[in-house]
């Protein structure tokens, strides 16, 4: 299903900043006897766009979840804008950190408009108690709230579907409702999990068109992809993974005239094109 966006840089969150920085260095993760990942390090700079690329079983999942604060490493340590980060899922909004699942992740009982609206962690946390006790902070809460998740989901092509709940969409409609879900807090840094997972190749033409424009909207972005054509095309950096070591960063040129590369991922699964 093709759908018409208009993408607008820094839109939601005022003037746009540079994004967040996001380093990991020497992140290892055993589960029993099995090293998930070895001593991995690689960075995010402010307002780059970074993929994780590699075969099946190479650990970009386990990655993903370190980052997300799903997944306690072993040894090594991550930072954020330079301090020391230590990552919890349920707080990651509390540090302009927004993520996107492989899965939709929609709730089917809240129709398009609400689920967008729960992205923004600091509303569950704030209105909470202001609407408990009836008080005028959390009406307007609520309002600018609403406001905005009304105005991403018109500039991502959702407008004629706010009311609508999750199992009547076509699945690359709801998919667009999960990233604006994701986009709706304002995130400084984003972390993607194969948002291209069972796109058409005109809804994955659209998701780069996107994908380009956070650093725009004052996003760093963390994409971690088997769609090799979208990573290629949106990274500025690319760091492949292969039986849970970094074997290769750099460009997507450099990526892709890697011989390790080409022999443990893009020359034997997904050709380059």
């Amino acid at each position: 299903m093709n759908l018409e966006t208009h993408i607008t840089p820094g839109r939601f969150g005022g003037a746009a900043g540079t994004g967040a920085h996001l380093l990991v260095e020497g992140v290892t993760v055993r589960f029993g006897g099995l090293t998930a990942l070895s001593e991995v390090g690689f960075e995010v700079p402010e307002g780059q766009i970074v993929g994780v690329i590699g075969p099946n079983g190479a650990g970009k999942t386990t990655l993903f979840n370190v980052v997300c604060g799903f997944t306690t490493p072993q040894d090594g340590r991550l930072s954020l804008d330079g301090a020391p980060f230590r990552p919890r899922p349920h707080r990651l909004t509390r540090h302009g950190i927004s993520r996107s699942l492989q899965g939709l992740g929609l709730f089917e009982g809240l129709d398009v408009l609400d689920n967008i609206m729960t992205g923004a962690g600091v509303h569950a946390r704030s209105g909470f108690w202001s609407g408990l006790l009836a008080l005028p902070r959390a009406d307007r809460d609520d309002r600018a709230l609403r406001d905005r998740a009304e105005a991403l989901a018109d500039e991502l092509g959702l407008g004629d579907h706010l009311h609508a709940f999750p199992s009547t969409l076509p699945y690359a409609v709801a998919k667009r409702v999960a990233l604006a879900r994701t986009l709706v807090s304002d995130p400084r840094l984003v972390l993607l999990d194969e948002p291209a997972g069972g796109l058409s190749h005109d809804d994955v033409q659209q998701l780069a068109e996107l994908i380009t424009s956070l650093p725009g909207r004052g996003c760093s972005v963390m994409l971690v992809e088997h769609h090799v054509d979208l990573v290629m095309s949106v990274c500025d950096s690319l760091v492949v993974l292969d039986f849970g070591k970094v074997i290769a960063t750099g460009t997507p040129a450099q990526v892709r005239d890697d011989p390790a590369v080409a022999e443990a991922y893009l020359g034997a699964e997904v050709p380059s094109s």
